[in-house]
């Protein structure tokens, strides 16, 4: 190659790469158009629907949280009354059967009370009745005593007062009728009479 073509192609390979690396006029133009764009001055309506955009966002999502609480609750409740209903399903068939329990002591101390001969029957019935109460304690049953205890109107039902001098006042001097509980859910009080200070 003589020095003449050299130095043709030393010309054109700077003009080559200025070509290469020049932006096209239509990026240039549409640069113009952004920047222009961007420093463009909203209208009061149009400041004015943003404002409205933004207010509404702001309440969908206010209400979207409160949904997702709400169904939290829900959940939370169902699981409650659901855990609820397994631990108190036998309580119904329990409190029918607490008569039975009754009569079975009011029996019980009847036998006791009769013929020295009717002993094998006074252990006939203590046996019957243990069975039924470790039954029902198995079950759940919580027999309530009162008796010697501080009258408690969650657990007992006063049904009267008598003077005591042994007896603390507020303490239950004679139990009626026994109490009974269901796991920690009241089934029946007790049902009580109260002491209270003598006379003088």
């Amino acid at each position: 190659m003589s020095n003449k073509d050299k130095k043709a192609d030393d010309k054109k390979a700077p003009a080559a790469t200025e070509a290469a690396t020049a932006p096209p006029a239509a990026s240039e133009a549409q640069a113009q158009q952004a920047a222009a764009a961007a420093t463009e001055t909203l209208s009061p309506e149009q400041i004015a629907e943003l404002k409205e955009k933004a207010a509404k966002a702001d309440e969908n999502w206010n209400r979207l949280l409160r949904t997702a609480a709400d169904f939290d609750n829900y959940r939370k409740r169902a699981a409650r009354e659901k855990q609820e209903a397994v631990k108190y399903a036998n309580s119904e068939l329990v409190m029918k059967l607490i008569p039975v329990l009754d009569n079975f002591e009011m029996a019980l101390a009847a036998a006791k009370t009769g013929d020295a001969n009717n002993k094998s029957l006074q252990d006939g019935i203590g046996m019957v009745h243990q069975q039924l109460k470790t039954i029902l304690a198995e079950a759940g049953l919580v027999e309530i005593d009162a008796t010697g205890q501080p009258f408690d109107p969650n657990l007992h039902e006063a049904v009267g007062q008598e003077e005591s001098a042994e007896i603390p006042e507020g303490h239950v001097l004679k139990q009626w009728r026994k109490g009974y509980r269901f796991q920690d859910r009241l089934l029946r009080p007790a049902t009580v009479v109260v002491a209270k200070k003598p006379a003088g």
